[in-house]
Parts: structure tokens; C-alpha cells; sequence
């Protein structure tokens, strides 16, 4: 199993129970959860040596969240422990046609405030075989942005393979501020994870006529995109989840790639998503089950199919981490999907 550094902001979630409406809730249902950190929560559930790197203030709210993590096996030596707050956000969690709705409360942060002198990075990566990241750490801060870039050349001279996930958020930053601050830090990703939002707002490139909230996915236009990021960035990998939106309660899901080496092009089986108990952290959970596989040597086909299972069963569980094992992965699949009890 492989070593794998992931480096983000966790938050406190508190989310309305029952699908509630914010204004109804008189109690929150209480998660920890963030981009990286739920990637490396899968990934030591899978047997990784997954370890987290983020800034956390000291006391009782930074103490829940670091046991959080280390509830599940992730490693926390890295973790900094500075600042005055916890990030928070809330999710009001959409049924049917009304979609989940996310306010964000996270400016001021430590990790929001956290600097490359806070991590010693020649340590965090001296054994370590890949590093994960996403677009949402330099969408805080500037000095989000900085910790990033410092993260990833340190990374690079490590020899550790480098995955992003573009991970574009409208709350946090406009499409001309991801791209003036993403652009430049691509010449240290090999591989590039992300849907076909992410891919047009943070980095300009869009997936031919694809309407994902029609249902309609135009893989032709997955493949060109692909090819044309391949050859700007020289990425080793492309990928990207495909998410057909129905309601929020039923997706179509599955996933592309392109070996950049070769120029395969590859879809992923496809799975019917019905009804969805949590689609929060279903991208981390895709991205994990990739980035593990591959990080062991799996053949990328296999990878991209393990992916999308994983991340198909993390719809099925509340709150942002994807608390499945590797066989419960293994045996969806082989076709598994009846759902029976398992005596």
C-alpha cells in the first residue's frame, strides 16, 4: 500500500436534519469533513498510510476535529495547530427538485491564515509516493494560494506523483481569479481531476455540448477536452466524474479518462443513483478510490472502475467521508447492487 500525503482545510459541518429547510431547523446534525481530508479518510479505509496536513486552532472544537480524522486511521503528525477558528459550514440538505444549499463560514480560519513556514514540507514528503490537493485551499486565502504553490514545488522535488482536483467553488472565488492563481501551479500536476465545470471555469476548457443537469453527456467532447488539457499541461492522467442530475435525489454516475501517454481514451461503467442519502464528498470519495488504485499500480482502467464504485456507495452514507472497505468496493463492482442483508 502506497504513502500518501493529502493537505486541506477541514471544517465543522452542521447540517439540517430530515431535509429541513434552514429557517425550520431547530438542531443541526454535527460532521467534520473537507475536500482532502475526506479523501484521506478513504484512502486509510482502503489500507493506505494516508496522512493529513492542515492547520487547526488549538482547543476543543480543533481537538474534535483532528480525533475526527484520527477515528478512521489518518495520520495527524502534520497537523498545525494555530489560529483563532475552526471553518464552518452549514448544508441545508435539498430532496427531489429542490437541490442542497451551502453557506459557507470560513473566513479567518487558521488554515485560511496558515503559511508555508507553518509545515516543515521536506519532512511531510520525505517518504511519501503522491500528494493530493484540490482548488478550494488557494480559493480561501491568499495565503491559501501561497501554501499551495509551496506545497506542490516541495512535492514535485520530493518525487512524490502530484494529483489535483480542480474543485471550483463559486462562494469562494470567480472563474477569472481561479484561473489567474490555478493556471501557473498545473506544471506540478500529473494527474488532473475534475468535472466539466471545474475544467471551464478554472481552467477555460469545455466538454463540447454536454448538459449535465438535462442528463446529456457528450463523451466525444470529454475526449477533445482531454486531449486539449493533455497538450497544454502534459498531464499523465485526465479524468472527470460524469454526473447526470436528475433530481437531487437521483444521478446517473460514472467517469472518464485519457492516458496521457497514449491517448486512450477510457468511460467508466455507469451507476444509477436512487435515492441518494448524501452526495456531499461523493468527488473526494472518486477521487480517492483513483488516486489509491493507481498509486498501487493498478492498470488505469481498473482504477477509474474502482473509483466510481467507491464514490456510487459513498452516496448511500451520510455526512462527507465515504466509510466503505475495499471488498464492499470490490463486490459492487462484480454487480452487487441488490442491497440484500448480509447475515
Amino acid at each position: 500500500m502506497a504513502n500518501i500525503v493529502t493537505m486541506g482545510e477541514i471544517m465543522l459541518r452542521l447540517s439540517t436534519p430530515r431535509h429541513e429547510r434552514l429557517i425550520q431547523a431547530d438542531s443541526f446534525d454535527v460532521n467534520y469533513g473537507g475536500g482532502e481530508a475526506n479523501v484521506a479518510v478513504s484512502l486509510a479505509g482502503f489500507g493506505h498510510q494516508a496522512d493529513y496536513v492542515t492547520a487547526v486552532p488549538a482547543g476543543g472544537l480543533g481537538d474534535c476535529a483532528v480525533a475526527a480524522l484520527r477515528k478512521y486511521g489518518v495520520g495527524t503528525s502534520h497537523i498545525s495547530r494555530k489560529g483563532d477558528r475552526l471553518g464552518i459550514y452549514f448544508l441545508e440538505t435539498g430532496s427531489s427538485i429542490r437541490p442542497s444549499s451551502i453557506i459557507y463560514d470560513r473566513a479567518g480560519s487558521a488554515m485560511a491564515a496558515a503559511s508555508p513556514e507553518d509545515f516543515d514540507f521536506e519532512q511531510i514528503f520525505r517518504n511519501a509516493d503522491w500528494f493530493h490537493i484540490s482548488g478550494i485551499t488557494p480559493a480561501i486565502s491568499p495565503q491559501g494560494a501561497a501554501l499551495t504553490k509551496a506545497a506542490l514545488k516541495a512535492a514535485r522535488s520530493a518525487g512524490a506523483t502530484v494529483s489535483l482536483d480542480l474543485n471550483y467553488r463559486k462562494k469562494l472565488w470567480s472563474p477569472k481569479e481561479a484561473r489567474a492563481v490555478m493556471t501557473p501551479l498545473m506544471e506540478y500536476v500529473d494527474v488532473c481531476i475534475g468535472n466539466e465545470e471545474d475544467a471551464e471555469q478554472v481552467l477555460g476548457f469545455k466538454p463540447g455540448d454536454s448538459d449535465v443537469s438535462a442528463g446529456e453527456l457528450e463523451l466525444d467532447g470529454y475526449r477533445h477536452m482531454f486531449e486539449e488539457m493533455q497538450k497544454r499541461f502534459g498531464f499523465r492522467y485526465v479524468v472527470s466524474s460524469l454526473r447526470e442530475s436528475y433530481s437531487a435525489s437521483h444521478n446517473g454516475w460514472s467517469a472518464c479518462i485519457l492516458d496521457g501517454r497514449t491517448k486512450e481514451f477510457y468511460s467508466a461503467s455507469r451507476y444509477t443513483l436512487t435515492p441518494i442519502v448524501d452526495r456531499v464528498g461523493g468527488g473526494d470519495a472518486f477521487a480517492a478510490g483513483l488516486i489509491g488504485e493507481l498509486a498501487d499500480g493498478a492498470d488505469w482502467r481498473e482504477a477509474l472502475e474502482f473509483a466510481v464504485a467507491a464514490s456510487a456507495l459513498k452516496h448511500t452514507i451520510h455526512g462527507d467521508f465515504n466509510l466503505v472497505s475495499r471488498e464492499e468496493v470490490k463486490n459492487l463492482m462484480k454487480g452487487d447492487t441488490s442491497g440484500r442483508v448480509q447475515r
